[in-house]
């Protein structure tokens, strides 16, 4: 395993929380979903599933983060729909864990108990087969109702997407090694034949991975530069304040009570799993690693999928290439050129073309679109007026002029009610989707 993480998908740990922590305020959460009880549980049932929300790379669920949201930035997109009606999770996984162990945390997340990360899995990649225990705040999840079988919507942002896939996956068919692993109290979530899903959407997921760099950049240096960055903008380094936790308890990694971030954060990005195993966000997150995903994670029949990609770039009349467009976070501009006309031929690699260039500033919009490499999942264009199908990725198209980390972070004024606004009419369409 290279020790080497693409500039984009460091460019996003860098952008999601300097550019968060410096633009937002926090925000008191309020609003109480009326189907929660004071332990944040479901006690009430009715045929409005919980949404659950997922974060991507390096996030956060609500107000863990300096009151900071990942969805919604000041005003948050949680609070905001349950003022709708709408009962709403935003759970916080691994921040830069593997599709798989993210899965398998927001499994427990949902349901309660001990994350169980799999014995063959965990026996094979090198880590503990248990993490964190969870209360659940849905352990209803799976079980009947009158009107059927208490399901969720997931949505996924970023990487957010690929998770839920994979939970979806795993939920649906389990696992061939962990029901073979001859194991003791293997995890329902293995054993497959748990239709429990009832719709995924993804919001600027790279489902083929993101363009790598030929300028491959060593991964712990880059990210000292970036947490040295994000210290003189919010102080975050200094122990006596609130820590990012990148929740990797199954290496070993956990953070001491007398640990300053500064110690803790270096022992991360210094530690040997960077060259000793795949299972970590750097590869899933890859073009190679995305195509091996795909290859194993498939549409399920019985599930709706939907996907939306967002672009803020456009065509450059002299070269021809995607250049970013005013509005596009400062942050983000390097990336976006350097995607914008990005390609690779190189043979036994994903091939990249001008049709990956269009993209969000760290997802191209071919990439957020659906799984194409290593993956026959069918695609077709979302219709409004035409009742969706299962099994196949409805595409509802482009959210233009907005980045990567507009679409959740929400801090242009600009933009927000319309953002916000769109969020509420993905819940509704959710929760009207045919039985």
């Amino acid at each position: 395993m290279k020790k080497h993480l693409k500039k984009p998908l460091l460019l996003l740990l860098c952008f999601m929380v300097l550019s968060l922590s410096s633009s937002f305020t926090a925000f008191a959460s309020t609003a109480t979903p009326k189907a929660q009880d004071s332990n944040n549980q479901i006690t009430k049932l009715n045929h409005n599933y919980p949404i659950i929300m997922v974060h991507g790379l390096f996030g956060w669920g609500n107000n863990e983060l300096y009151g900071i949201n990942y969805w919604g930035g000041e005003n948050s997109l949680k609070d905001i729909l349950a003022q709708n009606g709408y009962t709403v999770f935003t759970p916080t996984i691994g921040s830069i864990s593997s599709n798989w162990d993210r899965a398998c945390e927001l499994y427990a997340y949902l349901k309660g108990g001990t994350v169980d990360y799999g014995e063959a899995h965990s026996r094979k990649e090198g880590h503990a087969r248990y993490g964190r225990t969870y209360p659940g705040v849905y352990p209803a999840l799976g079980t009947s109702n009158s009107n059927g079988i208490n399901k969720v919507h997931l949505i996924g942002h970023s990487m957010g997407g690929q998770t839920v896939r994979v939970l979806a996956q795993l939920l649906t068919n389990g696992d061939a090694n962990e029901i073979n692993s001859n194991g003791t109290n293997i995890s329902p979530l293995f054993t497959g034949n748990h239709h429990w899903i009832d719709s995924i959407t993804t919001i600027a997921t790279p489902h083929d991975g993101s363009q790598e760099d030929s300028k491959q950049e060593s991964f712990e240096p880059a990210v000292h530069r970036f947490f040295a960055a994000m210290a003189s903008k919010t102080g975050i380094i200094d122990s006596t304040n609130p820590c990012f936790d990148f929740r990797l308890d199954q290496w070993g990694l956990k953070k001491q009570p007398n640990e300053s971030f500064e110690d803790y954060y270096r022992k991360v990005f210094t530690s040997n799993i960077w060259k000793e195993t795949k299972d970590l966000s750097i590869w899933d997150l890859s073009q190679e690693g995305s195509k091996e995903l795909n290859s194993w994670v498939k549409a399920q029949d019985d599930i709706y999928y939907f996907s939306i990609a967002c672009v803020d770039t456009h065509k450059d009349l002299i070269t021809n290439y995607q250049v970013p467009n005013i509005n596009m976070n400062p942050l983000l501009l390097k990336s976006s050129r350097y995607m914008g006309r990005y390609t690779n031929s190189t043979p036994g690699k994903v091939k990249v073309d001008s049709s990956w260039w269009r993209n969000d500033g760290i997802v191209s919009v071919r990439s957020a679109i659906a799984p194409h490499e290593g993956s026959k999942d069918v695609i077709v264009n979302y219709n409004p007026n035409v009742a969706p199908k299962k099994g196949v990725w409805n595409y509802m198209g482009e959210i233009n002029n907005i980045d990567h980390i507009e679409v959740v972070g929400q801090h242009e004024l600009l933009y927000r009610g319309y953002l916000q606004n769109k969020f509420i009419e993905w819940a509704k369409m959710l929760t009207n989707l045919p039985s």
